[in-house]
């Protein structure tokens, strides 16, 4: 097992890489505890949850809303949950959000944790404390930044996923090093298939290689103010077509990264060799670059991004690979580079 802490403001948290879901039980003091899951996990590892009430939801990105969290702040009344209690999120991105968000919003913030199932969660969405839903088919317009106590990442549990959740996961793994080590991106483009094959040292490794770098990001900016958005590259663009399609977050993601390594090049800061690097990795890894959603939707999506600023938004750009950099871009700057 391999441990990343990241030191927040308030508290710190930490995240247990090759830790097992059997074991949670040992990282939570609380007598009481309440789980929040979905129905997958819940078929598959409910045997080995720890003794807890357990609330499951629908699984998907339709879950991440204010009418499911009315519905949990109602089951925890019913419970009678009180600040002694702790939260406990089983599952992948959707549910560590949920979780974390009720968690911190609940009787002003209750103690809350994790075990992410999926790689996505292992390497970002349960990572760094931000906790929110969706709102009016806008991506994460609602929440908190609040740190998990822990976060489990049983590498176990990725055995069960299909192939085509676990290429979310290497969309972000692929994203830190482009957005901070080059060195990373070589060994991500070097072990291809062990990867894809869920070898369980592997995995182990590249998380803890990516959650070294996402961890650094975080503790200098925890509030995400300004080197933290770095972590945003591919995402304005990716959560605009995942919005409006049928892809999920690491497909889009992967369409995101190359319209803004695209953009990166239009504005003479990529070598055109590197933008071809950053194609061959993505498709390496069975990750799709080309966009076939409608453009007039995208653009107009953009424009409800939680980044903007008046006309104006902060838009990530690669200098190099390894080397990402935060620039204000407008809208129709933005539209006519891309068009």
């Amino acid at each position: 097992m391999k441990e990343v802490i990241i030191h927040g403001k308030i508290s710190d948290s930490r995240i247990l890489i090759g830790e097992s879901l059997e074991n949670v039980g040992n990282y939570i003091a609380e007598k009481n505890v309440i789980i929040i899951t979905d129905k997958n996990v819940s078929y598959f590892y409910s045997s080995i949850f720890p003794k807890a009430k357990i609330i499951v939801l629908d699984v998907g990105e339709n879950s991440k809303s204010l009418e499911t969290v009315e519905i949990i702040y109602n089951k925890f009344l019913e419970f009678e949950v009180d600040r002694s209690w702790f939260v406990l999120g089983i599952g992948g991105g959707v549910i560590c959000d949920i979780a974390g968000f009720v968690a911190s919003t609940y009787m002003r913030g209750l103690k809350f944790g994790f075990v992410s199932t999926t790689l996505l969660a292992q390497v970002d969405a349960s990572i760094g404390g931000k906790n929110a839903v969706n709102f009016n088919n806008l991506k994460n317009l609602i929440g908190t930044i609040n740190q998990p106590d822990f976060v489990v990442c049983d590498i176990d549990l990725l055995k069960t996923l299909p192939k085509r959740e676990l290429k979310c996961g290497f969309a972000e793994i692929i994203k830190h090093a482009l957005v901070s080590d080059m060195g990373m991106l070589e060994f991500i483009e070097d072990n291809v298939i062990n990867a894809l094959l869920v070898d369980s040292k592997l995995i182990e490794e590249l998380l803890y290689r990516s959650l070294q770098i996402k961890s650094k990001i975080v503790m200098m900016d925890e509030r995400d103010r300004g080197e933290r958005r770095k972590l945003n590259f591919g995402h304005t663009f990716g959560h605009a077509i995942e919005s409006i399609g049928k892809l999920n977050h690491g497909e889009a993601i992967s369409i995101g990264m190359h319209i803004a390594a695209k953009i990166s090049y239009k504005k003479k800061y990529l070598k055109k060799h590197e933008l071809d690097r950053i194609v061959n990795v993505l498709e390496n890894y069975d990750l799709p670059v080309q966009n076939i959603h409608d453009n007039e939707n995208i653009i107009e999506k953009i424009r409800s991004d939680k980044k903007r600023n008046g006309d104006n938004i902060d838009f990530i750009l690669l200098k190099q690979i390894g080397c990402a950099v935060i620039q204000q871009m407008s809208f129709e700057e933005i539209e006519r580079i891309y068009k």
